[in-house]
């Protein structure tokens, strides 16, 4: 059995911060254990056409790795070029088994170490796991009635198939968020007829983008520049968390005017108009910014279909919609989500005697700092329950998370310690004041129901604050909310 001091799961940005933070400390024995084939997470598993960030690339990127963006949203082939240009800086190739899955992990009491089982691999012992796994790595296709009965080609947007030509096609889309929203107007020119099967509208902005011209490139390589574009963009988002929280008016002064806006600037038929309009407040589910989407939907070969017309059964020929219409297809796409909160770690967690993360978590996904559980010590979860973030850059928080997780390594290895683990009272206070703090959010008040909610019905994929208060909080290690053994 192979003994590492810690296990990273996961190679995507999580991973690849939190591997970087422990070489700069001198903390080299560490192995990341990626279960696909290849390395590099979001950016290198998402490859379906049109694929882009939806956060200027300054600003979602690694704080200490600036990089030479060709445009403002980097496109999915850049996100990977950057991925790999990270993993190849830092050795992190020579760092990871890549082929190896997960399939439980368990506190050794007796040890005081993690036993971790790989599919295909013997066991691994760690002192510490860092769980990088990511919420948006679990797809998810609901068990329509008659999905296997298909004849034809289907995939979900996470496993694009690329064997597949989908050109002069009969093709569906089941689904309209943000995955949805840059397939449609990609392939909408090259199919026969496009159909988008929509459970409800998201709101839509314009798309700032912005291709950076050569002597701007150059500009921004210079370290001092570039990171005052990232300050720039950074507090310019961090202003919307004032309409999500704190201020209906503000919301809809420089948000919801916009996006009706931007629905009547596109479309010109009044009934296609209010298929593509929400009945909540805007922010409630995730906001998409495209100024391509409205206008695929007006093309000759796409049909919208909404709730009055959703899917009644999937036949072998294709869908039969709640109206009785017969729609005949080649292929069927399944932009349908992720398990995203009661999912956030796909593997089994045994913590000390015999408590599963699944029991802990069986009202809803619950951590201190998003980041540890009381039972499970010396495991932190990168992007666990309440860190997602609406408004900003996901890298950010994830960096913020290394803060407290780095300082709680130290304070183990510095004490001589074997273990640290968070109060159970220390995390029953913070899940309380988050929960109530998301009352007051427009995630738990603007009337739709989202993946940012669990099947408890609370928001758990987000953050009820401001980006810097949550960097605040992992920078101050509070040693009163934990246990040292």
């Amino acid at each position: 059995m192979s003994a590492y001091t810690v296990v990273i799961i996961g190679s995507g940005f999580g991973g690849q911060c939190a591997a970087i933070r422990l070489s700069e400390r001198g903390m080299n024995d560490y192995v990341i254990l990626e279960r696909r084939e290849f390395m590099g997470g979001t950016w290198a598993q998402n490859t379906y056409p049109g694929a882009a960030v939806d956060v200027q690339s300054p600003l979602y990127s690694i704080e200490s790795e600036p990089y030479d963006w060709s445009q403002m949203f980097a496109e999915q082939d850049e996100l990977q070029q950057y991925t790999n240009y990270v993993i190849n800086k830092h050795g992190l190739r020579e760092k990871t088994l890549t082929g190896s899955n997960v399939q439980k992990i368990a506190w050794n009491e007796d040890s005081r170490q993690w036993d971790i089982d790989v599919e295909g691999r013997e066991p691994i012992q760690a002192k510490f796991i860092i769980n990088a796994s990511g919420p948006l790595s679990t797809a998810v296709i609901p068990d329509f009635k008659g999905r296997d009965s298909f004849e034809g080609k289907a995939f979900h947007t996470n496993h694009w198939d690329h064997s597949y030509d989908y050109r002069g096609k009969k093709v569906a889309i089941i689904g309209s968020g943000a995955s949805a929203a840059q397939i449609i107007p990609t392939i909408a020119p090259d199919v026969d007829q496009l159909h988008i099967f929509q459970r409800s509208p998201h709101w839509v902005m314009p798309r700032p983008d912005y291709v950076f011209k050569g002597w701007q490139r150059k500009l921004l390589k210079n370290r001092f520049v570039y990171r005052m574009l990232r300050e720039a963009i950074y507090w310019g988002l961090e202003t919307r968390v004032i309409g999500f929280k704190y201020s209906k008016t503000m919301l809809e002064l420089l948000a919801a005017r916009k996006a009706r806006a931007h629905i009547k600037k596109q479309i010109k038929d009044p009934v296609l108009r209010a298929k593509v309009t929400p009945d909540f407040t805007i922010g409630c589910k995730r906001v998409i910014l495209s100024d391509t989407l409205y206008p695929a939907y007006c093309r000759e070969n796409v049909t919208l279909h909404d709730k009055t017309d959703g899917i009644d059964k999937i036949n072998a020929g294709g869908i039969r919609t709640s109206q009785g219409e017969q729609v005949d297809l080649d292929l069927i796409i399944y932009s349908t989500g992720y398990d995203a909160t009661d999912g956030v770690i796909s593997y089994p967690v045994v913590g000390r005697d015999g408590k599963t993360l699944s029991d802990v978590w069986s009202d809803f996904p619950r951590a201190y700092l998003g980041t540890s559980a009381p039972g499970f010590p010396n495991l932190f979860i990168v992007t666990g329950p309440n860190t997602g973030i609406g408004h900003t850059s996901a890298i950010f928080v994830i960096e913020a998370q290394m803060n407290y997780i780095m300082r709680a390594i130290e304070e183990v290895q510095g004490r001589g310690k074997q273990l640290i683990e968070v109060r159970e009272e220390a995390e029953e206070s913070y899940t309380t004041h988050i929960h109530k703090e998301m009352e007051k959010t427009v995630w738990h008040q603007g009337g739709c129901n989202s993946w940012y909610k669990s099947k408890s019905g609370k928001v758990i994929a987000m953050f009820p604050g401001f980006s810097f208060t949550f960097r605040r909080w992992t920078k101050n290690f509070r040693e009163k909310d934990h246990n040292f053994v």
